[in-house]
């Protein structure tokens, strides 16, 4: 079981990805933050590397809000077991999330607002439901971006946090149905993980986000 102290974790979890920090916060600070990256046309993400890890940070972001929420208010008939494992990857959403702020710096957009109202956090099959589809998604964008990636570092570090989150996409689907943590929805007939690109991973995104995202000058 990994510490509860968020903080902590931060500190220690990441410790051996040093270089790679130091690495983003140079290049990061050869980016202008334009009013906290929000324009009319919305929170823009950047572009390059910088605007790659924007769009893992806005993700992290998502993800950790909504396990806080899970922790905060625990559904009906919750086992100690799952308590205990869904806070677990909260505290690594958590992590993944002040990385990615302190690394960025001045560059890193500001703090997203979101709406959870779909989501019944009362209810077993809803929160876990919404988990594997935020799991599934996670893994999918970071699988997509790494092709982006230019620096070496950075990818990776992607790579680590990928196999995380894939870790955690794969005990969430055993609790919705045992066995399913590698189906066909997830790995082809190659044995390959599914990906997807910025643009449809924020659009699936998007019905959680309430501040408006620009990905407009993300590579491609």
């Amino acid at each position: 079981m990994i510490q509860k102290s968020s903080e902590a974790l931060s500190r220690r979890a990441f410790l051996g990805m040093a270089g790679a920090a130091t690495g983003i916060m140079v290049l990061a600070s050869s980016c202008d933050k334009n009013d906290d990256n929000m324009m009319n046309n919305g929170v823009d993400l950047g572009s390059g590397d910088v605007g790659i890890l924007n769009y893992a940070y806005a993700l992290e972001q998502l993800e950790a809000a909504f396990y806080t929420r899970v922790a905060q208010s625990p559904y009906n008939g919750i086992s100690a077991s799952e308590n205990a494992l869904l806070t677990d990857i909260r505290d690594h959403e958590i992590a993944h999330r002040e990385f990615f702020k302190s690394a960025l710096a001045g560059a890193a957009i500001s703090n997203l607002e979101f709406d959870f109202s779909a989501i019944d956090f009362g209810s077993r099959a809803s929160v876990l439901a919404t988990a594997k589809a935020f799991e599934d998604l996670g893994v999918s964008a970071y699988n997509g971006a790494g092709k982006l990636i230019v620096t070496p570092d950075y990818l990776t570090l992607a790579g680590k946090i990928v196999s995380v989150e894939a870790r955690h996409a794969a005990y969430i689907r055993d609790l919705i149905s045992n066995g399913s943590f590698a189906d066909n929805t997830v790995v082809d007939m190659n044995g390959l993980d599914t990906s997807r690109m910025p643009v449809d991973v924020l659009a699936v995104a998007a019905g959680f986000i309430k501040t408006k995202i620009n990905a407009s000058n993300l590579p491609r």
